[in-house]
């Protein structure tokens, strides 16, 4: 017996616009599922510093910051604990600029880079040191934003796109990991990588996340590429349209600054998987009229995140950020300012030395 379906018959106007609007209904949900949201909105300008129990994290930070040394004003790396106290120059070199500090995970360590030379002989080289500011080692010439492996045996880098020396961030061409037992230099496998910085390592290895300028077919954007492969993928689409991007120490969670430079989000974000997955966006500070913030970090227990925070400005590393200073957040929207003084402080890590003491 042969059946016929009459759809003129059994389908309805309505049941077309009830499709059609489910249709829609399903491709807003998806749209609106990528934009960042928050429940408990964060307080805009930051909380009193008792607003945090600051004294009770037990991690320093290590930031760079514009200021006199021996009579002359240049960059330093300096030390502190988590309350703001006991700042200490780690490297005292005032004809040489060290920024960008990034602490090995056993908090021994530090790399950074620095900026050596005047005029048309000026470099962007990377160094790594002890966190005590003793026993500095050249990584590399002409390099910029270096990162520890999480086995804290290799320093991954980007080289400069130019000779000529240039504070522009997205200045990069090719990425190199160097062995620090051999010091041996080996380029990442995917030679095309082409306008990173502010690379960041995951905890299992496997990943690195980066903000990406007009490169690799990305006008700008976040992106997650393989560290031994050749995968690159764009964190956009989740909605994180920003810079700076950090992963905490358990890989599942991912902060940036906001595109609009004015707040921090975080978000899930799952690197088990052959593409990346992001979710669960929400902003954990918010800035007033006129400041912004920038450069991300989470403590090594993940419950706190720094920042750079202060007036609008063009945010570079070797550019200047008069009034910027170091803030911590609980990752609930509360967040208060640790340094006062404004000598442009920025790009803020953790430090996993646990002081006995506190």
């Amino acid at each position: 017996m042969r059946i016929t379906f009459d759809y003129k018959k059994h389908i309805s106007f309505p049941c077309i616009l009830f499709y059609l609007w489910l249709c829609i209904f399903s491709f807003v949900q998806t749209t609106q599922s990528s934009q960042p949201v928050n429940e408990d909105e964060p307080s805009v300008g930051p909380n009193e510093k008792s607003g945090i129990d600051l004294k009770a994290i037990p991690f320093k930070i290590i930031y760079e910051t514009f200021r006199e040394t021996d009579g002359k004003e240049n960059w330093e790396l300096f030390l502190m604990n988590a309350d703001g106290s006991n700042a200490t120059n780690l490297t005292r070199t005032p004809d040489v600029d060290e920024m960008c500090p990034h602490a090995s995970p056993d908090g021994t360590k530090v790399c950074f880079v620095a900026d050596e030379g005047t005029g048309r002989n000026k470099v962007r080289n990377v160094y790594y040191m002890n966190i005590d500011g003793t026993g500095r080692v050249k990584v590399a010439d002409n390099a910029r934003q270096p990162c520890w492996s999480p086995d804290g045996k290799t320093i991954a880098y980007v080289k400069g796109e130019y000779e000529r020396y240039t504070t522009r961030a997205y200045g990069t061409k090719g990425l190199f990991f160097y062995d620090i037992a051999t010091g041996s230099h080996e380029q990442h496998p995917n030679k095309e990588l082409h306008h990173i910085y502010n690379i960041c390592w995951s905890p299992d290895g496997k990943w690195f996340v980066a903000s990406v300028t007009g490169g690799m077919g990305f006008g700008g954007s976040n992106i997650a590429f393989e560290a031994h492969g050749t995968g690159v993928f764009d964190l956009k689409k989740y909605g994180i349209d920003g810079c700076r991007p950090d992963l905490s120490p358990d890989g599942g969670t991912i902060g940036w600054a906001e595109i609009s430079e004015v707040d921090v989000y975080v978000a899930d974000i799952d690197l088990t998987l052959s593409m990346p997955r992001v979710a669960a966006l929400r902003g954990v500070a918010k800035c007033e009229t006129g400041n912004c913030v920038n450069h991300t970090d989470f403590s090594p227990d993940g419950r706190y995140i720094a920042f750079g925070y202060g007036p609008e400005v063009y945010y570079e590393v070797g550019r200047k950020a008069a009034g910027w200073n170091i803030c911590v957040g609980d990752l609930t929207g509360k967040w208060v300012q640790i340094t006062t003084d404004g000598k442009h402080n920025k790009e803020p890590d953790w430090v996993p030395i646990r002081t006995l003491s506190r």
